[in-house]
């Protein structure tokens, strides 16, 4: 690093400079000196641009800088940048020269501070949540007897040893399908999220466990990715979330169909015991031999009550009762039609004297006649319809007496 005493002994008193020259050789200088350098401030002015490049500003309180994160590494970042969040930049400074500005273009970005990073973890939460990828009611059961069970962890990690030995001596018969996956630092959050995509495309297992063994907070934070909780609720595979320490935890744990506090743990959830197993299924055997049996006893003790003379007795207390029914029912339709016959004798008897009592032959037959014209064209009714002298037919119940008239009265 040049200072003052070395600049003035580089360049005679008298020397002038162009700004493009001074620009040029500042440049060279800053970043000859400051290849590699380490920042922490706070954002402002943050300007992410259409094409995937990011540019803030990053200040302190007494001073300010220009910062670029292109967008190839842009793609890492575990969280959404934004004005007033504290960052620990890694990178190397340049001066653009056209505006004379200095700037650290950035290659690394992390939240600076625990605090900051629960933050961070409680928005993304919240939103995510607000997505419905945390809901109770798109969670599955696991499945009661896994055949084969995946595990995405770190293949020498002590998480995956656990697994495997609680596995072994809870049920040797099932099997472990290991999906090695970095579970820590820059890209471990994009190799698990392919180890589950990589899971559900070819239908490896019929259930998931996803995670590592304890760590601070920053080393847990591949487990809060987006990307990977989208995955971990995307799974069509049920999967266990198994991130840290049962004190810990991580967003994958929302999104899991269900959480373990351990790897360990998860082994137990998922693996059931092949001794337990084996004696609940002979409990069901025995309760499902013993009730056939007794049904069978019952049967015999029935079939013995029936010999012939049972038989018939059981036969006819069956019959009789039906018998008597059909006697009944035929008594009393062979009542119910006599009945009927004799009202239809009484009505259709009363109609014909009914009919009779109104027929002219009837009244005839007590002493009345009726009386017309020779001509039989006229009843008559009244004496004024008849003159002197005229023929008359006089019709009693018997016979016809003719008259002529020989006077009216009226």
């Amino acid at each position: 690093m040049v200072g003052r005493a070395g600049m003035e002994g580089l360049f005679p008193k008298d020397t002038v400079f162009t700004v493009t020259n001074l620009t040029s050789l500042l440049k060279d200088i800053l970043e000859a000196s400051f290849p590699n350098i380490t920042l922490e401030g706070e954002i402002s002015n943050f300007r992410p641009n259409s094409t995937g490049h990011l540019y803030f500003t990053l200040k302190d309180e007494g001073a300010q800088i220009s910062a670029v994160m292109f967008r190839g590494r842009a793609a890492t970042l575990t969280f959404r940048p934004k004005d007033g969040t504290k960052v620990r930049c890694t990178g190397s400074i340049s001066v653009y020269a056209p505006r004379g500005n200095y700037q650290i273009i950035i290659s690394k970005m992390e939240i600076a501070g625990q605090g900051d990073i629960l933050q961070m973890l409680e928005e993304r939460k919240r939103r995510l949540a607000a997505e419905g990828l945390f809901n109770s009611e798109r969670k599955r059961k696991l499945p009661a007897f896994p055949k084969t069970v995946g595990v995405v962890t770190s293949a020498t990690g002590a998480a995956l040893r656990d697994i495997l030995q609680i596995t072994r001596r809870r049920n040797p018969g099932v099997n472990v399908v290991i999906l090695p996956a970095q579970v820590q630092g820059d890209g471990a959050a994009l190799t698990i999220e392919k180890q589950i995509q990589t899971a559900n495309a070819f239908n490896i297992c019929d259930v998931l466990i996803v995670g590592r063994g304890g760590g601070s907070l920053e080393d847990l934070l591949p487990f809060s990715d987006e990307s990977l909780v989208r995955a971990v609720a995307a799974s069509k595979i049920p999967v266990v979330s198994a991130v840290g320490h049962e004190i810990d935890w991580s967003l994958c744990d929302y999104a899991a169909d269900v959480r373990a506090p351990t790897p360990s743990a998860a082994a137990e959830l998922v693996v059931p015991i092949q001794a337990e197993v084996a004696q609940a299924v002979k409990a069901y055997a025995d309760d499902f031999y013993n009730t056939i049996m007794q049904k069978i006893e019952r049967q015999k003790l029935m079939i013995k009550s029936f010999n012939a003379e049972n038989m018939e007795i059981r036969l006819r207390s069956i019959e009789q009762p039906l018998i008597n029914r059909f006697e009944n029912a035929k008594v009393s339709l062979s009542q119910n039609i006599e009945q009927k016959i004799a009202d239809c004798k009484n009505r259709i008897a009363s109609c014909v004297n009914t009919i009779e009592g109104a027929s002219p032959r009837t009244i005839l037959a007590r002493g009345y006649a009726m009386v017309r014209t020779a001509d039989g064209k006229k009843i008559v009714t009244q004496a004024g319809q008849v003159k002197s002298g005229e023929k008359l037919e006089i019709i009693p119940s018997q016979g016809v007496i003719l008259a002529t008239v020989n006077e009216t009265k009226i």
